[in-house]
């Protein structure tokens, strides 16, 4: 846990799953009503350091590191790759703020982290008040929207979800090659500290996190989607207040219409473009900033 924000606390719990104890290390800092942010690949609870310590004015703010990440527990992956299921990564979520005395509280979820949040929402939906996403569109719409200039663009979905051990030893043998090629998108990699390009690098690096990040992916083209059409089939909405943003200048925003499809699954939507590539809260923080006060007030 080598990056911290000024004023805040750093820790880790112990969370029970079905693939045994969890280890969520988190971040917590400021004083109000909780606010939980989670990160997307192949990042790191460091991604918010711009925007946490002037949230944690108004909230209570948890930053977590989902599982697989960072530093938290990295199990190695189920033949069914449940392990890394946004069910399961949700749980893990829903038990932190359990344990910290948080029965309900607001979401904040980038990429990854977005349909982690999107999935606790579903799953827990007495807990989560409202909830922010950014720069994703649910993931059973984005893989039955796919055409040929997503897959180019996101060749990454296509690649990591290839039988292990494939993309993990491909990765394995130019771990930094690799990131400078997935993260240098509209902003470049120059929008990344050198601190917090360490830290994601170190995951890149790491065989147990690079796994953890692989059957991430593989969850979603595969058990996830059981989950979303499951509750297509039920005819389950979210029905708490969701707040989209993705960037203007990002693949989300080239190749599908995030409005549209956020409202196939929930009743209460709003968003807008932001001047940003993908990683907005790193490209504009300050815009996140005003969006996340007004819309979690």
């Amino acid at each position: 846990m080598s990056i911290s924000f000024p004023g805040f606390t750093e820790n880790i719990v112990t969370v029970q799953s079905d693939d045994g104890p969890i280890e969520i290390a988190y971040l917590i800092g400021g004083s109000g009503p909780p606010l939980l942010l989670l990160h997307g690949f192949p990042q790191t609870k460091a991604i918010w350091s711009q925007v946490a310590p002037e949230l944690a004015k108004n909230f209570t703010v948890i930053a977590a590191d989902l599982r697989g990440y960072g530093a938290s527990s990295k199990p190695h992956g189920k033949a069914d790759h449940s392990t890394y299921s946004k069910r399961s990564m949700a749980a893990d979520q829903h038990a932190l703020m359990k344990s910290l005395g948080f029965n309900q509280f607001f979401l904040l979820g980038h990429d990854r982290g977005g349909r982690v949040s999107h999935r606790l929402a579903m799953d827990y939906p007495e807990s989560v008040l409202r909830l922010m996403v950014l720069d994703i569109s649910p993931t059973l719409a984005m893989y039955e929207k796919t055409t040929m200039a997503f897959a180019k663009g996101y060749w990454h979905w296509f690649f990591l979800i290839q039988p292990e051990p494939i993309p993990e030893a491909m990765i394995r043998a130019n771990p930094e090659f690799w990131l400078k090629n997935h993260m240098g998108r509209h902003a470049g990699t120059g929008i990344f500290s050198v601190d917090h390009w360490a830290e994601y690098l170190a995951g890149a690096s790491n065989s147990e996190s690079m796994h953890a990040m692989c059957e991430d992916y593989r969850a979603a083209a595969s058990i996830d989607l059981v989950h979303d059409r499951a509750d297509r089939a039920a005819g389950s909405q979210l029905t708490i207040p969701i707040r989209v943003l993705w960037g203007e200048y990002g693949l989300v925003n080239q190749c599908f219409k995030p409005l549209d499809d956020w409202m196939q699954v929930a009743s209460d939507v709003t968003g807008k473009a932001v001047p940003s590539g993908h990683y907005i809260p790193e490209e504009v923080p300050d815009q996140l900033l005003a969006e996340t006060r007004k819309f979690f007030a």
